[in-house]
């Protein structure tokens, strides 16, 4: 306890802090929003200052909010590292682990080593969240503390306050229907996409950036006509015949009704990796997943022979 305050207050601040919601808080907390909003008037009691701003929509930091934060982070941190350090010589790890992951994702069999990883570690909580903002709302959840790691598709370099771990870099293509114009093309660039119609994703996913930043440095427009958040479901509509998309090859593999046709003279390549904080300490239950995801994915890639 420092002062007044309990660790109980700052895991109640932070929980409203990340989720901007009482109600939200008080459910990822497992207690009534009663309780919680009773804590909150406790501890802004205790440091004499209003540390959230409320409204019918959406809770807010205020100045002195915004200072608390990381401390408050960094003191919880220093309590699980704590815990962490007494659960491993107990033999037995404890805690919850926030992973946050993308849709369609074949790569890597995420319920098979979340499977495992549960047999292994049955005392830690695996909670998993999708963004609806793709990569970039991942990478933003980590770096805020909301989630521990996440899978997500990070070209070029990382954000400030972020660690990416590359596990697969897919080479990207062009899916077309059969029967297309360009289904038997032998040689196919970036200016024979000029006036296509296209499916993509909304800015901030992996896909979107790669190919926004190919077809920019080209100087070639496009217009995108359907936007879709899940990457097998584009290769669904350009399968109808509703436009063309640019895509790593592991979604159109095995496919009926499509082809993958290589762009010449742009280098497409969309890598997927394992996002974390570089700031914030991870857990022991956290690191013991990344290691198993890795010791995964390195056991799936074939041995270059020297």
């Amino acid at each position: 306890m420092i002062g007044g305050m309990d660790l109980r207050h700052l895991e109640y601040f932070v929980a409203v802090a990340e989720e901007r919601n009482f109600t939200r808080a008080a459910a990822r907390l497992h207690v009534v929003q009663s309780g919680v909003s009773a804590v909150i008037k406790s501890l802004e009691r205790e440091l004499g200052a209003e540390l959230l701003e409320r409204n019918s929509k959406r809770v807010t930091l205020t100045n002195a909010g915004e200072v608390l934060l990381p401390r408050a982070r960094a003191a919880l941190d220093a309590v699980q590292e704590a815990r962490d350090a007494v659960d491993e010589v107990r033999g037995g790890l404890r805690g919850t682990v926030r992973v946050g992951t993308l849709t369609s994702i074949t790569l890597v069999n995420i319920p098979a080593v979340i499977g495992e990883y549960h047999r292994l570690h049955p005392g830690v909580v695996l909670r998993l969240t999708v963004s609806p903002n793709g990569s970039i709302g991942l990478v933003e959840a980590v770096r805020d503390g909301m989630l521990d790691v996440a899978f997500a598709s990070v070209p070029g370099r990382p954000p400030a306050g972020v660690r990416v771990r590359e596990l697969f870099r897919e080479r990207m293509g062009l899916a077309v229907p059969l029967g297309h114009r360009l289904a038997e093309a032998d040689d196919i660039g970036l200016a024979d996409l000029e006036g296509e119609l296209f499916i993509d994703f909304p800015p901030g996913y992996g896909n979107r950036i790669v190919v926004d930043q190919a077809l920019a440095a080209a100087g070639v427009h496009r217009h995108v006509a359907i936007e879709v958040t899940d990457v097998g479901e584009a290769a669904d509509f350009v399968r109808e015949g509703l436009g063309l998309t640019l895509l790593p090859e592991f979604i159109v593999r095995n496919r009926s009704g499509l082809v993958l046709k290589p762009v010449r003279d742009v280098n497409l390549e969309w890598p997927l990796g394992l996002v974390t904080s570089s700031v914030r300490p991870l857990s022991a239950a956290a690191r013991s997943l990344l290691a198993l995801i890795e010791g995964k994915v390195q056991s799936q890639k074939p041995e270059t022979v020297s």
